[in-house]
């Protein structure tokens, strides 16, 4: 009989990864509530529209990557590809902005995408983002990018670099399409198809291009974006880095940056590893003052960023958090391990301790074995003579020192352990 496994793309968390990812994740939601953001949570699936409307029909992600299927009501659903969508449909559909003024959030969860598998790069996948929506300052866009950029920091991850710029407003952009467009047509047999397309129906999408030839062609024909940008635009771009500049964040301006989905207007930014090879970004961002109109709710300045789970963890290469417990209940003989887990249950209770029990019999050696193995503090070690006597032993595993403790007081014994 064939073996049943997981779909390409896809990846089982085995407890030893879990332990990591825990971590992790515990790490971001500490980090996040020192800067008063709240978490929010969406469904897995929305209507397909949302992602139509939201992230552009022209992108690869709605046109190629959309996991999406026709339900019994006949409604289009799709596996959500990115969090920001469904987080500016939440924030539109309970009315947050009445409730509050300025809404700081932040997410943590899987997404979908029917996309090429490689390093760092699943079909299901994991971010970690924030989505502030009311503030049209400058202000807010230097503190999301200090966000994202000390959080990496905090997690251990050294060699990262953060790239800024700004795209301007939509009129803007309408002005440069047109002048980009015009120049690059001259040169299209250049491109390849899928380039091609991109310059047909989404110009900025080239810069998102992998083909050496287009990343040439940008390099030498292509003028920046921020050449066109409004003086306003301008000056809220400079008061940005004036600001990252007093908190000491070090980025550089590029001008060529230009983020990979519809919505996003004037500052974007992209955060990179080098420990990550040619697939270097972690976790990028920008302002999408836009869409929250764009999607049926009023005008709503917002800002956010979204960071690869999969991506940080492959950046650390290190272990998050070593398994360890508190305490090993070493039992031989099932009145040994009915009375073991009597008093593990109490210690659970009682000292919030982490305690595990033998259950599958082994000898005394395989028990002290994988007592060692999960880095026990603390064994407690019962047999049929401890309870014939009344007392048991505990053994500290860190130094091996050996206590005789009565069972009445076995409890009591690691009240200021």
């Amino acid at each position: 009989m064939n073996i049943i496994r997981n779909i390409k793309g896809s990846k089982d968390l085995l407890p030893s990864d879990v332990c990591n990812w825990q971590a992790l994740e515990s790490a971001i939601h500490n980090f996040t509530k020192k800067f008063g953001y709240k978490e929010i949570r969406t469904p897995i699936f929305e209507e397909s529209s949302l992602f139509e409307r939201g992230v552009g029909a022209d992108t690869d992600i709605v046109n190629k990557e959309m996991y999406s299927w026709m339900d019994q009501g006949n409604k289009s659903l799709t596996l959500r590809p990115e969090l920001t969508a469904p987080v500016v449909r939440a924030y539109i559909q309970h009315e947050l902005g009445k409730l509050n003024p300025i809404n700081k959030l932040y997410y943590l969860g899987p997404l979908f995408r029917r996309e090429r598998p490689q390093k760092g790069r699943q079909r299901q996948f994991h971010q970690f983002g924030v989505e502030v929506f009311g503030s049209p300052f400058p202000e807010q866009d230097a503190e999301v990018i200090l966000m994202a950029y000390s959080l990496l920091k905090s997690l251990g991850l050294n060699q990262i670099n953060l790239e800024i710029n700004t795209i301007g407003s939509q009129d803007n952009r309408a002005e440069y399409i047109s002048i980009l467009q015009n120049i690059l047509n001259d040169y299209r047999t250049h491109l390849s198809s899928l380039d091609q397309q991109r310059l047909d129906k989404n110009p900025l999408r080239l810069f998102d291009s992998k083909d050496p030839k287009c990343i040439e062609l940008l390099e030498d024909k292509a003028p920046t974006m921020y050449k066109y940008i409004s003086k306003d635009d301008r000056e809220h771009f400079s008061s940005v880095c004036t600001m990252l500049d007093a908190l000491s964040i070090p980025y550089v301006h590029n001008e060529r940056l230009v983020r990979g989905l519809d919505y996003y207007t004037h500052t974007t930014f992209e955060i990179t590893s080098k420990s990550l090879g040619s697939q270097d970004a972690i976790c990028g961002g920008g302002r999408y003052d836009g869409l929250v109109e764009q999607l049926g709710g009023p005008v709503t300045p917002a800002i956010g960023f979204a960071a690869g789970i999969e991506r940080i963890m492959l950046a650390l290469d290190t272990d998050f958090a070593g398994e360890s417990i508190d305490i090993f209940i070493v039992a031989m003989g099932s009145e040994a391990i009915q009375f073991g887990m009597q008093i593990a249950q109490e210690l659970r209770l009682k000292y919030n301790l982490v305690v595990v029990v033998e259950t599958l019999q082994r000898s005394l050696r395989s028990q002290m074995r994988e007592a060692n193995r999960l880095s026990a503090k603390y064994c407690i070690i019962i047999g049929q003579d401890e309870i014939n006597k009344a007392t048991m032993m505990v053994k500290n595993m860190q130094d091996g020192s050996q206590d005789d403790i009565n069972k009445s007081d076995i409890i009591n014994y690691f009240i200021n352990k």
